[in-house]
């Protein structure tokens, strides 16, 4: 259907949009089939009529252009696209910022909105994947409630307050992610979407974000004037800078695979149909992988190019380190591996995953999409495992689904499969023929994240008999997990402090995509609350990131550095680690179980982590027998002085 286009009409420029320079600025847009285009121009975000409309002049690619003589910094605009005498006036789809609910595009200078020292920063590199600690965040979830007294509530200005306390004087935003130890933030989007009444900013809104309007733009609700593009672009650039001074790098959580709107979105009102996937016997509707109603077409050259544009803009104007791709089983697999050779010719440390599934039945051919068992195609992306969710916690989509921290038996095989990273192992013979990882690079490892339920209410839906403290032994247990596994780590914001939905009449909400803050809000005082469940986070993330051990990054380093424990009680589940930066010798042992396991280790080994504490700094010894607690993990380690005999194990026995 589209041939012509694709075969003609392939633009290859790199000035699509506005571009402003000073004394003019040359609009470009790329409409092959459209009779005419004009561009208009407003003096403000509120205005009905353009005080200028300037015809455009279309090239042989299908470009339509216009150089604008003067300096048009802070004008609005739009474009009027003409087909078949109907008049449709549309923003630009590569416009860099906008006015309120980003119906029209601004024009600017991006580098005029430079933070001070911009860029001055130097963050250690990234050896790999595996280094990252990732936290997702919601801007509005992070700073709206009253707990944390910020002034800048909802905003990205939150992220540059310093010094803030909750109510019983413990640190919380920026600082508190500095002293968590993450090395990386997970923006939930960030990008204009389209269900915030951005005219209403002061009215309580709640969106996850997951319904995009302008790609190119960050979103009007979290900056302190929508209707200045100027605004939204200064704040978030001071947010990612905030950030980068503390340490962290910052990773956008991207959805270019649908838009919100369809037939009057800004992509169908400039090239009817051609960005999306088409479908029906004359492709007379639009494909609906995404379950959102339509899903963007990335294997059309415009459309792929738009994409990776789009990453590559965010990736140099903002400083964006990282990106999660969202059902990017929806993204071709050729789409993604350009993306990621133009993305690390840019910044080489960038870091690149996403949901390795659709979101319903697609017209991509199940062989073209990034699929999780397509994986070994782009070896340059990771994917969420929710193997590793589901063994951990239970089945995410059955409230009342057991996994092996809190009750299911008979999973061990599974565990020991997910604790590799789900790539091939010696010992792991299933591996062979189900891994679908080619390295731990590949493997996102989680137990909670913005979709369903959070780990704590899980656990409250799973074993609602049980006491506080043993779900919380759960929950720690889980933790440990995710922290003491081969791949990518990655928890949820308040994750560590016991995140939790809850609903009226105790039930917990499941899908808080545009629920209340009282829902969604991140309650800084439960991190008093629960201080001793935060400062295990804690100390499991500083071990994570004091041994390399746990941070391997080829599938060889695991076939070769992990072997796990033969001859183990029922339940208990135990590995060895070796060749790490610090110890000779880790051992992992966790105990799902509710009884103590009586274990037996060879030798003296130093203990860094059990069911109470975790840390860098070992705690105590064990020697010969020692109890393996219930609902536990414990960590231990060796520095041989004198190579031993390779019997020297923790193994253990009942």
């Amino acid at each position: 259907m589209f041939t012509e286009a694709e075969e003609k009409y392939y633009y290859d420029g790199d000035d699509l949009g506005a571009v402003y320079a000073k004394n003019k600025t040359v609009f470009k847009v790329w409409s092959p089939y459209a009779n005419s285009v004009s561009v208009l121009l407003y003096h403000t975000c509120k205005d009905e009529n353009p005080y200028r409309r300037m015809p455009m002049k279309k090239n042989r690619k299908g470009v339509w252009e216009k150089v604008a003589n003067g300096d048009l910094e802070g004008v609005f605009y739009t474009y009027e696209v003409v087909k078949d005498d109907v008049a449709i006036e549309t923003i630009d789809i590569y416009a860099k910022s906008a006015g309120a609910n980003g119906a029209m595009g601004m024009v600017i200078c991006p580098e005029n909105l430079n933070p001070a020292g911009w860029g001055n920063y130097k963050l250690p590199p990234v050896r790999s994947y595996t280094d990252a600690i990732v936290y997702e965040l919601h801007v509005r979830d992070f700073s709206i409630d009253e707990s944390g007294h910020f002034c800048y509530r909802g905003r990205f200005l939150a992220f540059v307050e310093k010094g803030l306390i909750n109510d019983a004087g413990d640190c919380v935003g920026i600082d508190h992610l500095k002293e968590l130890g993450i090395t990386h933030v997970q923006l939930q989007p960030v990008f204009d979407f389209q269900t915030i009444d951005e005219t209403l900013v002061h009215k309580p809104q709640f969106n996850w974000g997951y319904d995009p309007l302008n790609f190119n733009l960050p979103e009007g609700s979290y900056s302190t004037n929508p209707y200045s593009g100027h605004s939204r672009v200064a704040e978030f650039k001071r947010l990612v800078h905030a950030l980068h001074c503390a340490g962290i790098r910052v990773i956008m959580d991207v959805v270019y695979n649908h838009t919100y709107a369809t037939a009057d979105s800004p992509f169908n009102k400039t090239y009817p149909k051609y960005y999306y996937r088409l479908c029906g016997p004359n492709n007379e509707y639009f494909s609906n992988g995404s379950g959102c109603g339509n899903e963007i077409a990335t294997e059309r050259k415009m459309v792929r190019k738009f994409i990776i544009d789009s990453l590559c803009y965010w990736t140099k104007e903002y400083l964006i380190d990282g990106f999660r791709f969202d059902l990017m089983g929806l993204y071709d697999i050729e789409t993604l591996n350009i993306a990621e050779k133009k993305l690390k010719e840019i910044n080489p440390d960038i870091i690149l995953y996403g949901e390795g599934w659709t979101g319903g039945g697609s017209a991509l051919e199940d062989g073209k999409r990034a699929m999780k068992l397509n994986a070994r195609h782009t070896p340059g992306y990771g994917f969420f495992s929710d193997d590793f969710r589901d063994t951990v916690k239970g089945n995410n989509f059955e409230n009342r689904s057991k996994g092996y921290v809190n009750g299911a038996e008979g999973n061990e095989e599974y565990v020991k499969e997910v604790m590799c990273g789900r790539i091939p192992h010696p010992q792991l013979p299933n591996l062979n023929t189900y891994a679908w990882a080619v390295s731990p690079c590949q493997t996102v490892n989680y137990v909670e994240v913005h979709d369903n339920l959070t780990l704590w209410d899980k656990l409250c839906y799973t074993n609602p008999t049980d006491p506080i403290e043993i779900r919380i032994k759960m929950d720690k247990m889980a933790a440990a997990m995710v922290m003491l596994s081969q791949g990518i780590a990655l928890i949820q914001a308040g994750q560590e402090f016991l995140r939790t939905k809850p609903l009226p009449g105790g039930a917990f909400d499941h899908n808080s995509y545009n629920s209340p803050d009282i829902v969604n809000s991140i309650k800084w005082n439960r991190k008093t609350e629960y201080s001793y469940v935060y400062r295990y986070y804690k100390g499991l993330i500083e071990f994570r990131k004091a041994h390399s051990a746990l941070r391997m990054s080829t599938a060889e380093e695991i076939g070769q550095n992990m072997r796990f424990f033969d001859k183990l009680p029922g339940r208990i589940v135990g590995f060895g680690l070796y060749n790490d930066n610090e110890l000779d010798e880790i051992a992992v042992f966790f105990n799902p179980t509710p009884y103590d396991v009586k274990m037996y280790a060879f030798g003296e080994y130093k203990v860094y982590i059990d069911g109470n504490n975790a840390g860098t700094v070992p705690m105590y010894t064990v020697c010969g027998e020692y109890l393996l607690p219930p609902y536990s993990t414990m960590v231990m380690g060796k520095k041989n002085e004198e190579p031993q005999p390779d019997e020297n194990t923790a193994d253990g026995q009942q």
